[in-house]
């Protein structure tokens, strides 16, 4: 009985472990994200980063001249027939074909950002 209990706590906190960390690594990637479309203006805030298979966010914070806080966040989703956009409580709406180009193009930028970073990474770790 206390082994059995023994197991079940290490188990969960390797599981703990592991959700911090992949949490931590998704904190990670959006900040890189967020770099990738240039300085981030003084009391701001950008992240740009998937999600998973199918669904990237770009989360944007900025103050305006008088000094008032906005944020707004974008979810694009990649279905079978496009990708679609919602902005806030906004309806989803497809993607107009500039927008579609410059998503890809975002993408790209990710991926080559975050996996030259992350293999630098893994060079130290080695």
């Amino acid at each position: 009985m206390l082994r059995d209990i023994f197991t079940h706590t290490k188990a969960r906190k390797q599981d703990q472990r592991k959700a911090d960390f992949q949490r931590a690594l998704l904190h990670y990637e959006a900040r890189l994200g967020g770099e990738i479309f240039g300085p981030i203006p003084k009391g701001g805030r950008r992240e740009f980063f998937c999600l998973d298979e199918h669904t990237w966010v770009w989360h944007e914070e900025w103050k305006d001249e008088q000094g008032k806080q906005h944020a707004l966040t974008t979810r694009y989703d990649i279905r079978p027939n496009g990708v679609v956009k919602s902005q806030g409580d906004s309806v989803y709406q497809a993607l107009t074909k500039e927008e579609a180009h410059n998503f890809y193009l975002a993408m790209q930028a990710y991926v080559e950002k975050v996996n030259t970073e992350l293999q630098r990474i893994a060079q130290y770790i080695a």
